[in-house]
């Protein structure tokens, strides 16, 4: 009978597949590994504030950042969506997917400038039309509230 129930818990003894004092503490660790790295990306992101929008340095601690919130993103999934302990198929039958996903974005996102890259190319007058200066509209008259409050010319000797 204790092979069975061995054999039930998948290896494990009840004791030890549920330490409620372990599990904790593996969260609060966790918790605070995801704290500290927020806390390292605040201050990434207030110290490239002053910076240039296109220096290098600021791209470079972007791109650390974005690097930051991946593995934010995956110890997220592993261990408070539960996948850190379960069966390498399952991970990679939803990771690959969300790879695909950010891949799709990257790609769709390219693929818009260039559609407006070969529009300027291939049709060059849509090119020399945006670079026409815009017509200046009128100024409304202030003494109209309404469209059909067009107030009447008045009457001069001439037109008596």
């Amino acid at each position: 009978m204790e092979n069975l129930a061995n054999l039930e818990s998948g290896g494990h003894t009840h004791a030890h597949a549920f330490d409620s004092k372990a599990v904790k503490r593996e969260i609060w660790r966790i918790t605070l590994y995801l704290s500290i790295l927020t806390a390292v990306e605040l201050g990434f992101g207030f110290l490239m504030m002053p910076w240039p929008e296109e220096s290098l340095k600021r791209h470079l601690v972007k791109g650390i950042v974005l690097a930051l919130m991946l593995w934010k993103a995956f110890y997220i999934i592993g261990y408070f969506m539960h996948l850190r302990h379960e069966v390498r198929n399952l991970i990679m039958s939803l990771a690959i997917p969300a790879l695909l996903f950010i891949w799709f974005i990257f790609a769709f996102l390219n693929e818009g400038s260039a559609y407006k890259r070969e529009r300027a190319r291939f049709e060059p007058y849509h090119v020399e039309r945006a670079k026409l200066m815009m017509p200046v509209q009128e100024q409304p008259n202030p003494d109209v509230t309404h469209h059909m409050d067009v107030p009447k010319p008045e009457a001069t000797p001439e037109t008596k």
